[in-house]
């Protein structure tokens, strides 16, 4: 029985000399074994802690010589085995959960002197040096010939860079990296990214730029990267389109997208309330979602887009009468704030909602409206504003929608007060 993790050996007679224990632990390997002694005869079952310092290992016998088991964190990969003699504790931590279960269930069966057959014993060697090595947590590869391609990534990795090494695509053996909370795989060739990066449970950085992307999946966004991601940085691709799903990305704090060739920003972003940072530099977006004002961002980038200047009087209208039974339908689900979904209402009716539009009035308008644009100045939603254009300006035109004519005409009689002013 062997169990790899991180151990503190604290001597307890340490506090009556007034020293104290070192206080944090090293990379060990523990084994329970047989010990064969001089003769060839093997003897009592004994517990030896191999480490970096001490690869022959020390032993410690097993059999009625424990006094207690501490393993109230057992589910956290940490447990304590006190001894008799010496008197010592055994701090545990960093340990496989399961592995860590096993290893105490046979050390209690070793104190109690049951019978050795039943025992998951090992043979009680010294341990190589990569065996007590403390475990990985970065890696960076930013050169072709250094790509492993015969062995795997070291599994602890929280955080990986892979640069300058020709990626067409993910390497399916990152995916399998479940501690991995940073990827960075700029400088490739990656055209797409697969759906299974949404199953690293911890990742909340991930970096792209500098490559080939033309999609971001929904798939993605409907993951677990809801809960866990927080910078994302999609510049210097091909990007035309982000999909309505990107929003539900709830956590992000950090999104780049400088430089690619973005049309429009996602319909619903004012739904990012944890953004501070948003950069969107030289793209081709012509107009901001009416969503946008909703943001509470600390540095804002939109520089080197080809904004229009925006004139109220032109409108797009997309009313008839009478609206339809659907869109009136759609229109009571969202002004009263009703719960849906497929489970209650039509799939077709919860896709029309999720693009569903605000009037200034703050009812809801679904595919019957009159849109127009107007200016707002971008230091109403953030602090910091990096000027949109070689002119000195901060204004950009954002997109307004009415549900009614008469909304419409109180807008127009508003902006004709101000004008004459």
């Amino acid at each position: 029985m062997k169990l790899q993790c991180d151990v503190e050996v604290v001597h307890r007679m340490l506090p009556t000399y007034g020293m104290k224990s070192r206080g944090k632990g090293t990379r060990a390997v523990l084994s329970i074994g047989k010990h064969l002694d001089k003769k060839g005869e093997r003897s009592n079952v004994y517990m030896m802690i191999c480490t970096a310092k001490d690869r022959a290992g020390s032993k410690y016998k097993l059999k009625d010589n424990i006094e207690r088991f501490f393993t109230f964190f057992v589910d956290e990969g940490k447990a304590t085995v006190r001894l008799k003699e010496p008197a010592i504790d055994v701090c545990l931590s960093k340990a496989d959960v399961n592995s860590l279960k096993n290893f105490l269930s046979a050390a209690r069966l070793a104190d109690k002197g049951s019978d050795t057959s039943s025992l998951p014993l090992s043979t009680l060697t010294p341990v190589r040096a990569r065996d007590v090595e403390q475990p990985k947590k970065k890696l960076s590869i930013v050169s072709k010939k250094d790509y492993p391609l015969t062995s795997n990534f070291p599994y602890s990795l929280e955080q990986l860079t892979v640069s300058y090494c020709r990626l067409s695509r993910v390497d399916m053996r990152m995916l399998s990296l479940k501690a991995l909370r940073k990827l960075d795989l700029s400088y490739n060739h990656i055209t797409k990214l697969p759906a299974t990066i949404g199953d690293l449970s911890c990742l909340s950085e991930l970096v792209l730029h500098h490559n080939h992307l033309e999609a971001f999946s929904e798939a993605l966004c409907l993951s677990t990267l809801q809960q866990t991601l927080q910078r994302l940085d999609l510049s210097q691709n091909r990007l035309r389109y982000l999909p309505a799903q990107f929003c539900q990305l709830r956590e992000l704090v950090d999104f780049k997208v400088d430089d690619n060739q973005l049309l429009c920003l996602p319909f619903h972003i004012g739904r990012l309330s944890k953004l501070r940072f948003l950069s969107a530099a030289h793209n081709q977006l012509s107009v901001l979602p009416g969503d946008f004002r909703k943001l509470t961002l600390e540095n804002l980038d939109l520089f080197g887009n080809p904004f229009v200047q925006p004139n109220p009087l032109d409108h797009t209208m997309r009313l008839t009468f009478p609206l339809s039974l659907q869109e009136l339908a759609s229109r009571a689900v969202g002004n009263l704030r009703l719960a849906h979904g497929p489970d209650v209402i039509p799939a077709h009716l919860c896709r029309d909602l999720e693009v569903a539009k605000l009037c200034d009035c703050k009812r809801f308008c679904i595919s019957f409206y009159i849109k127009t644009t107007m200016n707002m100045n971008l230091h109403e939603v953030s602090n910091t504003v990096v000027l949109v254009d070689d002119m000195g300006g901060t204004d950009a035109p954002v997109q307004k929608y009415f549900c009614s004519l008469s909304c419409y005409s109180e807008f127009l009689d508003l902006i004709i007060q101000r004008g004459g002013r």
